[in-house]
Formats: C-alpha cells, sequence, structure tokens
C-alpha cells in the first residue's frame, strides 16, 4: 500500500459514511446474493461493508483494509447495523493473508487509485476469488470530474490533489485504467461498467462543499501539501473559501464519473 492520500482524519472518515450498497456499488448488486461468501478489500468506515453484509446473508464477510483505525471504526459500523456475519483484518491487498479460491465475490471500492501496484492488487483479488467467482472493483477519476462554477481555487484543489496522490505512489485517474489493469492481472472476462456520482442538489452540494472546505485544511492531504512544500497555509486557505464559495452557488455542480469492472474468474 503506497501512503493513503486521504488520512484517518475524522473530515475524510465521516464524509464516507454517506456510501451504501446502492450509491457505491450499483454496478455489482446482482452478484451480492444471499449465501454467498464475500470479501470486501479497503473496506474503510464499513458503511459499505454493512450493507453488503446484510444482502449476503447468511453469508459470511470478510473485510480487509491496511489501516487498523479504519477496521476499528467499521467494526463498530457492523455492530451498530447489527450485520453479525462479518469478520474483520488488518491487511495489504498486494499480498492478502487469505487462502486461494476462498471467496464467491471481491469487492474493491476506491482502492485501486491508491495502491502502489494496481495489477498485482487485482492479481491476489483473483487469487482469492473462487472459479467462477467476480471481482468487482471500482475507482474514480479525478481528471474526469467537472464542476461549474469554474472558479480558479478549485482548478488549483485538482492539481494539488494530482500532485500529491502521484507523489504518495496512487494513480489519481484510476477510473479509465479499471479494464486495462484487471486484462494485466490476468481477467479474460471483463465487463466496464462507467457510473457517476453527482454532489450538484442543493443539500449535496452543501455537504460535498463544507467537507472539502474543512478537509483541505485538517486532513493528511493538506498537512503533506504544507510539510513538502506542494502548498502554503494561505494557499490551502483560499482553496477552502473556494470550496465554500462553490458550495453557496445555487448553479453549482460537481460530477465525479466512476469506472468499474466486473471480473469473472
Amino acid at each position: 500500500m503506497t501512503r493513503y492520500t486521504h488520512g484517518q482524519h475524522p473530515s475524510v472518515t465521516n464524509s464516507y459514511r454517506w456510501r451504501n450498497a446502492d450509491n457505491s456499488a450499483a454496478y455489482a448488486l446482482d452478484e451480492m446474493v444471499p449465501g454467498r461468501s464475500l470479501l470486501d478489500v479497503g473496506c474503510g468506515p464499513g458503511s459499505i461493508t454493512a450493507d453488503l453484509a446484510r444482502r449476503v446473508a447468511p453469508g459470511t464477510v470478510t473485510a480487509v483494509d491496511s489501516s487498523a483505525e479504519a477496521v476499528d471504526l467499521a467494526r463498530a459500523a457492523a455492530r451498530e447495523a447489527g450485520t453479525d456475519n462479518v469478520e474483520f483484518l488488518v491487511g495489504d491487498v498486494h499480498d492478502l493473508d487469505l487462502p486461494s479460491d476462498a471467496f464467491d465475490v471481491v469487492h474493491a471500492h476506491q482502492v485501486l487509485q491508491h495502491v502502489a501496484d494496481p495489477v498485482r492488487a487485482l492479481s491476489e483479488m483473483r487469487r482469492v476469488v473462487r472459479p467462477g467467482g467476480v471481482v468487482a472493483a471500482c475507482d474514480s477519476d479525478y481528471s474526469g470530474m467537472y464542476w461549474y462554477p469554474r472558479l480558479p481555487e478549485l482548478d488549483a484543489w485538482m492539481d494539488l490533489y494530482q500532485r500529491i496522490a502521484r507523489r504518495n505512489g496512487g494513480e489519481p485517474d484510476a477510473g479509465r485504467r479499471m479494464q486495462a489493469w484487471a486484462r494485466q492481472a490476468g481477467f479474460t472476462d471483463v465487463t466496464y461498467v462507467a457510473e457517476v456520482w453527482s454532489h450538484s442538489e442543493p443539500d449535496r452540494r452543501a455537504w460535498w462543499g463544507g467537507m472539502w472546505s474543512r478537509r483541505v485544511l485538517e486532513s493528511d492531504m493538506g498537512r503533506q501539501a504544507v510539510e513538502e512544500g506542494h502548498a502554503t497555509r494561505q494557499e490551502l486557505e483560499r482553496i477552502s473559501a473556494g470550496w465554500t464559495a462553490w458550495s453557496q452557488d445555487p448553479d453549482g455542480v460537481f460530477v465525479i464519473p466512476r469506472g468499474a469492472v466486473l471480473c469473472r474468474a
């Protein structure tokens, strides 16, 4: 795993809690049927994990994340949701400490953009899925994001994020590469699906802009930017103010394209 650009600050992890199976894994829901065993790679704080666990019950779920802090949050989320069919592990997707041919479905959401070797990660997912099973992976594509109005502060945010993510060994434009990575990992039956998130309704715009106005100042990304000389604190404050201005504009639009693959073993 590379350095996780966002880190585990509450401004980051709390923003993930709105994610669920419907808004983040719709392309794969036909595979999430009762009785199937599921591996959820990069589970984060666990909101998607808990939702998928309800769908595959009485099947079992194994949830893995490289961050012990994230695993603790996911375990708490599962308890809160009343899901008792999930086992949580700390592990590296490049080298999963799990047996081969062990799962009916392997799921990874917003993971491959952050890892050092996405092809190796997908190869590991291929190893642990059973013959006839499915690996389902989805990642956003930063260069494909668009917003209105085109504020210079948000342009600066995009440039800064791209530079720091690549500095950390990630690939922020993962969405467009998913099919190529899957085929390089040895999959021959790959279906590519394009999905989008839109944070353009008034409540979504207020939440998304408010979250990023804090996150650029408080998260690991902001701290790294200052520590390594990618931006000054004053520049981050201008970016934060730009997010606030965007969130308050009634014409504000923000769209995130996402590339997903269904890979049949």
